[in-house]
C-alpha cells in the first residue's frame, strides 16, 4: 500500500503552523521558575508538537491510500456430469478422472488457480475423483452462464467444458455471450445408430375445457429407409389417435399433429408412443409425456395508463409470459374514455394514475367503484394526494417533483410466496428506479416486499408493498424504470427471471381468492421428479382462523388408473409436513380429510409426477457443437485423449495476473492514530506537569 499526504491550500501553511506551536510553547514555558531548564524544555516541545498538530489538522489536509492486490488468473474445469456421459463406459470415465486430475495439477504448478463445476452448480466438491455421472439432463448453457455469473469481478481467463456435447435442456450454449476463453474437450461415440426417437413434442401448455388443440411431434429416424412406423397419442392407456408415418430416407424427420378435445379439467397426461421397430438400438427414445393443463377460463387484466411508457410494455411482457392471465391496455390519451372498463376484468393495474392533471379521474372513479384487486405503479406524472385516498397499502408525503434513485433489497421477513434467496442478490446490481421522495407510511396490514436501496443504505421506505387483508386488495410499486431492470436482468444472466417473478407473483397475490376453509393440505411445487419426496403442507384453523394442531388427517391418493394409496398422520407444531416416497410418473389427485372442532373438512386437488430422465433422448455425441462453442469464444477443441495438447496449448498462452488498484482519500483528522497522538501528548504534559506539583 501506497500512502501520500495531499494539502488543499499551500505547504507553506506548515510552516506558520510550526511557529504558531513554538512560540505557545516558548511563550508559556519560557517563565516557569518552579521547573527546572530540562523541564522546561521537554514540556515546552511536547506542548509545541500538540500545538502544531492541532494547526495542522486546521488545514485540513488529505491522505491518500493506493493499495494494489494482485489476483493469479482462474481456470474453471467444467465437466458434464449427466448419465449420458456414462454410456462411454466406466473404463474410459477413470481414464478421464485421471487424466483431468493431471492436467488440473499442471496447471496449478503454473501458479495458475483451477475451481471445478459441474451440471448442478455446486462448487463444493473440489475432489475429481468423487464425480458422479449422475444428472439426468444436460443444460450446458445455464452451467456456462451461471460461472459467468459467479466468477464476475474475478479474473477467469479459461472454462475448459469436458462434455459429450449432447445438451437436451436449454438453449444451445453456441448462442450465450462469454467474457472468458472456452476451450472444449469431447467425450463420447459421435457414429449415429440406427435408430427411431422422438425428438419433441410442441404442444400449449394450457388448453380450455371442450375446445380442440394441437399436439405436434417430431420423429426421427435412421437406417430404416422405406420403413413405416405407428405414432400413438395415449391417454390413460386409451388410444386417442393414431397416423402412420414412411421414412423416405435413411436420415429422416418426420412431422406429426395430432387434434384432441380438451374433456376433463385439470392436469392432463397425454403419452406419445412410436411402435418400436425392429433393430433400433435403443426404444427408450421412442416415447415420451406431454403435460396439459385443461382449464375454464383465462384471469383478465386491465392495465390502464395515462401515456404510452417503456414500463407499460415491460408489464405487458411480463404478464403474457402467464397463459392464465389475459392482458387488455388502454391509454386514457388515445383510446375512448368511455370504453375503458366496459369488458369485465378481474386484476386492475394503474400505471402513474391518478394523474397531476386529473384526466383519468373520471376513468378512476368507476373503475375502482367495482372493487377489483389493484396494483398501482407510481411515476412523475402521479398525484400523489389523490393515490393516498384511493388505496389502504401505503400513504406518501411527496414533494412535488422530485424523486429519488433507488434501487430494490427484499424483505427477508416477507413470506406469503416464496422466492429464491440466491437469485435475489441480483436485486443490487439491478439500475436504479426513480421513486418519488417524500414520507413513506405503510398502512396497517401492508406487507413490505421490496426496500428503497439509496447507495448502500438499506432505508425503511417501501419500494414494492402490499395488503391483503382490506376489501379490496391492492399493491404498489413506487417507481419508474422496471423496463431497465428487465434489461439489465438478461444482460447479465440471458434470462428474465426472478424480476417477472416479483411482479407477477405480486399479482396473484392481490388477485387470488380468499381461502376461508378450516383445512388446507396441499404439495409444496405442482410438479415433482420421479425421485423427489412428495412433501405435503398441512394447515388447520379454528373458527376464528387461529392455526390449530395435532389434527389427525386421512390422505388419499389415486393415480391415473384409479389405484389408490391411503395415509394417516398427525400434524404438530413442530412438524406440520408429511412426505411420501415411491411414486410412479404420471398426474394424482389427492383427497384430504379431518374432523376441526367436530365438523368434517375435506380439500383436494392434484400434482405430477414426471419422469426427468432426458439422458436417454439421445446417445450420439456433438462434437461439431463443442467446435463451435470453442471456435466462438478464442479457444481449442480436443478429444479426451488429447488432454496433454491442452495441457501445452495452456502452459504457451498462459493468461497474466490481474492487478487492481484501489484509491482511497480520507480525511486526516478521520484518522484514529491521530487521535490517540493528540491525546497521548495532552496526557503526558498534564501527568509531569501535575507530577511536578504545577496545574
Amino acid at each position: 500500500m501506497k500512502s501520500e499526504l495531499i494539502f488543499q491550500s499551500s505547504p507553506w501553511f506548515i510552516a506558520l503552523c510550526l511557529l504558531a506551536g513554538g512560540i505557545y510553547a516558548i511563550v508559556l514555558y519560557q517563565n516557569k521558575k518552579s521547573f527546572t531548564l530540562l523541564q522546561n524544555r521537554i514540556l515546552a516541545l511536547v506542548r509545541g508538537i500538540l500545538v502544531s498538530l492541532l494547526a495542522f489538522l486546521l488545514i485540513n489536509p488529505l491522505l491518500r491510500n493506493n493499495k494494489t492486490s494482485i489476483e493469479k488468473p482462474t481456470v474453471v474445469l467444467a465437466v458434464d456430469n449427466s448419465t449420458s456421459m456414462a454410456q462411454s463406459g466406466q473404463s474410459k470415465l477413470d481414464a478421464l478422472k485421471q487424466n483431468l486430475l493431471k492436467l488440473k495439477e499442471s496447471i496449478e504448478s503454473k501458479g495458475v488457480s483451477v475451481e471445478i463445476q459441474n451440471l448442478s452448480g455446486s462448487d463444493e466438491n473440489q475432489d475429481i475423483n468423487l464425480l458422479k455421472f449422475n444428472e439426468k439432463k444436460t443444460d450446458l448453457s445455464e452451467m456456462l452462464a451461471n460461472i459467468k455469473s459467479s466468477y464476475e469481478g474475478r479474473n477467469l481467463t479459461d472454462v475448459i467444458l469436458v462434455s459429450d456435447g449432447i445438451a437436451n435442456e436449454g438453449i444451445s450454449p453456441t448462442y450465450g455471450k462469454y467474457n472468458f476463453n472456452i476451450h472444449t474437450i469431447g467425450l463420447g461415440d459421435t457414429t449415429k445408430k440406427k435408430d427411431v426417437k422422438l425428438n419433441a413434442i410442441y404442444a400449449n401448455r394450457i388448453a380450455y375445457l371442450s375446445n380442440k388443440f394441437p399436439v405436434q411431434v417430431e420423429v426421427s429416424s435412421f437406417g430404416f429407409q422405406g420403413k413405416t412406423s405407428t405414432v400413438l397419442l395415449i391417454q390413460a392407456g386409451k388410444i386417442l389417435d393414431k397416423q402412420i408415418v414412411s421414412f423416405d430416407k435413411s436420415d429422416d424427420l418426420k412431422q406429426v399433429t395430432f387434434y384432441t378435445t380438451a374433456e376433463q379439467k385439470g392436469m392432463q397426461r397425454y403419452t406419445i408412443q412410436v411402435v418400436p421397430l425392429g433393430g433400433e438400438y435403443s426404444i427408450k427414445n421412442n416415447s415420451r409425456d406431454v403435460y396439459i393443463d385443461i382449464v375454464d377460463g383465462k384471469e383478465k387484466v386491465l392495465l390502464v395508463a395515462l401515456t404510452p411508457h417503456p414500463d407499460i410494455k415491460a408489464l405487458k411482457n411480463i404478464i403474457e409470459k402467464n397463459e392464465l392471465y389475459e392482458l387488455t391496455v388502454k391509454i386514457i390519451q388515445s383510446d375512448n374514455i368511455s370504453e375503458i372498463g366496459s369488458q369485465p376484468y378481474d386484476v386492475l393495474i394503474l400505471h402513474q394514475l391518478p394523474d397531476i392533471y386529473g384526466a383519468g379521474n373520471g376513468v378512476l372513479s368507476r373503475l375502482l367503484a367495482q372493487g377489483k384487486p389493484t396494483l398501482f405503479v407510481l411515476g412523475n406524472q402521479s398525484n400523489m394526494a389523490s393515490f393516498n385516498g384511493m388505496q389502504q397499502a401505503l400513504s406518501v408525503a411527496a414533494q412535488s417533483s422530485k424523486a429519488d434513485k433507488v434501487t430494490a433489497k427484499f424483505n427477508s421477513n416477507f413470506n406469503l410466496f416464496n422466492l429464491d434467496g440466491d437469485k435475489l442478490s441480483l436485486l443490487e446490481r439491478l439500475p436504479p428506479v426513480l421513486s418519488p421522495f417524500g414520507e413513506y407510511k405503510p398502512v396497517t396490514g401492508s406487507e413490505i416486499i421490496l426496500y428503497q436501496r439509496v447507495g448502500s443504505l438499506v432505508t425503511p421506505k417501501p419500494l414494492l408493498i402490499a395488503n391483503t387483508t382490506t376489501t379490496r386488495k391492492s399493491a404498489v410499486f413506487a417507481g419508474e424504470g422496471l423496463w431497465q431492470w428487465r434489461l439489465e436482468e438478461y444482460a447479465l444472466t440471458d434470462k428474465q427471471e426472478i424480476v417477472d417473478e416479483i411482479i407477477m407473483k405480486t399479482l396473484q397475490l392481490i388477485s387470488v381468492k380468499d381461502d376461508k376453509r378450516k383445512l388446507r393440505v396441499y404439495p409444496i411445487a405442482p410438479e415433482f421428479s420421479v425421485d423427489e419426496k412428495i412433501i405435503f403442507e398441512n394447515e388447520a384453523y379454528n373458527d376464528i382462523y387461529e392455526r390449530i394442531f395435532n389434527q389427525e388427517i386421512k390422505l388419499d391418493i389415486t393415480d391415473e388408473k384409479g389405484k389408490a394409496r391411503n395415509y394417516n398422520y398427525s400434524i404438530t407444531k413442530d412438524n406440520s409436513r408429511f412426505e411420501i416416497t415411491g411414486l410412479t410418473e404420471g398426474v394424482y389427485r389427492y383427497k384430504a380429510t379431518t374432523q376441526v372442532l367436530g365438523k368434517s373438512e375435506t380439500v383436494d386437488g392434484q400434482f405430477i409426477v414426471k419422469n426427468t430422465d432426458l439422458e436417454n433422448l439421445n446417445s450420439t455425441a456433438d462434437f461439431n457443437m463443442l467446435r463451435t462453442l470453442a471456435s466462438q469464444n478464442n479457444g481449442q477443441f480436443f478429444v479426451a485423449n488429447q488432454l496433454e495438447k491442452l495441457k501445452d496449448f495452456l502452459t504457451s498462452n498462459k493468461a497474466p495476473d490481474k492487478v487492481s488498484s484501489i484509491e482511497e482519500m480520507n480525511e486526516f483528522i478521520n484518522l484514529k492514530w491521530v487521535f490517540f497522538l493528540l491525546l497521548t501528548l495532552a496526557t503526558i504534559e498534564w501527568s509531569v506537569r501535575k507530577y511536578l506539583g504545577s496545574y
